[in-house]
């Protein structure tokens, strides 16, 4: 997928997440989701892909997580069409966002004070 850097397509992500995450709190009723974070979103050049990035928290596998958002990909695609004026809506794709995962548990480096 060609990533767009375009001002358009940040404003679009940003709105698609802004919407995906309030119909994770509000309406999407599987419990699964619900200690699903989104944050971020990366749309293709011509917008129509749109790259979700999820994270999870406690209790949660990523597998479930995963399945649970396929599920509901549907639904929330449909959702999404009605609340955002667009004239395709994007195909949804979830990755799983392992960036602060490693930031937490990566091991420090370790720096040798015999370089002195």
């Amino acid at each position: 997928m060609k990533i767009s850097g375009h001002r358009r397509a940040a404003r679009m992500g940003d709105l698609i997440l802004r919407e995906l995450s309030t119909m994770l709190l509000n309406e999407v009723r599987d419990p699964r989701l619900a200690m699903v974070t989104l944050s971020g979103v990366r749309m293709n050049t011509n917008l129509r892909i749109a790259e979700i990035f999820y994270s999870v928290g406690s209790g949660v596998t990523r597998d479930e997580a995963k399945q649970a958002l396929e599920k509901a990909t549907g639904f929330m695609r449909t959702q999404l069409g009605k609340r955002i004026k667009v004239k395709f809506v994007p195909e949804l794709r979830f990755v799983f966002d392992d960036f602060l995962e490693d930031m937490v548990y990566a091991k420090p480096t370790q720096i040798d004070s015999n370089d002195n």
